[in-house]
């Protein structure tokens, strides 16, 4: 059985500069090139969730183009993670099994979560002008 300990390793491992947060035992927060959002590592038995915001909707606009494209990224551009929305919040996220988490499988999904950052998010932005408020801009 995978714990804590084995998921920093990994992350040390991948040689990704994270921190801890420090009033929530199991919670890193992993740094992403490039100016993007930091991707935080909580390990919450059974799973490792792995989450980003990525930026609010703004209420009461009409979000549906926005919401087809994220659509589209997960069912043809994500393997690993999918992007969601949490009350107005929308984020990327993953969960994987801590029970046999293995160094390739949290590696693919934290570069899958690095590439989605870099392409989709301005994409994202330009598309959403006015109906989603980024964290980056």
């Amino acid at each position: 059985m995978r714990t804590v300990t084995d998921v920093e390793a990994y992350l040390l491992r991948l040689r990704r500069r994270f921190g801890t947060v420090d009033d929530q035992p199991g919670t890193f927060l992993v740094e992403s090139s490039g100016g993007m959002p930091p991707v935080a590592v909580r390990v919450d038995t059974p799973l490792v969730v792995l989450r980003v915001h990525i930026g609010d909707v703004k209420p009461g606009a009409d979000h549906t183009a926005i919401f087809r494209r994220l659509l589209e990224l997960n069912a043809k551009q994500l393997v690993h993670a999918s992007y969601g929305l949490d009350d107005d919040h929308v984020v990327l996220s993953s969960a994987l099994e801590l029970e046999n988490l293995d160094f390739n499988e949290l590696q693919a999904t934290l570069d899958e979560i690095d590439v989605a950052l870099a392409q989709h998010v301005p994409q994202l932005a330009r598309l959403a002008k006015d109906e989603l408020v980024t964290k980056l801009g």
